[in-house]
């Protein structure tokens, strides 16, 4: 099932954009980029590196981890924490392959939440 136009990361910035009074080429040159490059995000036709999507969230406001969730990208950070916790590896793998649907996902973080709440502080 394809995602509807209206979710897409390109849309999402463009709206971000015109919202905050921002020409394409205004916006090229807050994040030091070519207009060029910022018109093919917003037709979806290139995915953004992680800086450039921490760029954009700055300077438009918009939700980091939203963003990268629709550019379908982790981050570093945790794709540092993968790699050092393999059986967090495991869970996302796990998660993935049960297709999950938002309600569902919800209720998993929810959880997590949770339990991050009653994990005792760490110690310095």
């Amino acid at each position: 099932m394809s995602t509807p136009r209206s979710n897409t990361l390109g849309r999402t910035i463009r709206t971000a954009r015109i919202a905050a009074g921002l020409t394409l080429r205004g916006l090229a040159e807050l994040i030091k980029r070519a207009p060029s490059y910022l018109n093919d995000i917003e037709h979806d036709r290139r995915v953004p590196s992680e800086e450039v999507l921490l760029d954009l969230c700055r300077e438009l406001g918009l939700d980091v981890n939203e963003l990268m969730g629709k550019a379908g990208r982790v981050g570093q950070d945790v794709e540092d924490y993968l790699r050092s916790e393999p059986s967090a590896a495991l869970l996302f793998r796990t998660v993935s392959a049960a297709a999950l649907n938002a309600k569902q996902l919800a209720e998993l973080q929810r959880q997590v939440e949770e339990l991050r709440h009653r994990r005792p502080p760490k110690q310095t």
